[in-house]
């Protein structure tokens, strides 16, 4: 069996509602976090970005960056 990875970093892009009223798919977010604390791995680093969005749907698009450690 292989050795679990100490780190394990993962990207969710979360769409912003129109008029910025806030994410529309928080619980994608929410489930990643989680899958990985059932797998034995803690939230270490958070970081995002934004891009902005002149389309039709509007809203922006917010890049998350998440770096799982394991917990011993």
């Amino acid at each position: 069996m292989a050795a679990k990875q100490q780190y394990v970093v993962l990207q969710v892009t979360l769409k912003e509602k129109m008029l910025s009223t806030g994410s529309k798919n928080l619980g994608e977010l929410e489930k990643v976090i989680n899958t990985q604390a059932e797998k034995g791995y803690r939230l270490h680093t958070i970081s995002t970005t934004t891009a902005h969005s002149s389309g039709l749907g509007g809203g922006d698009r917010i890049q998350a960056t998440m770096v799982f450690e394991a917990i011993d």
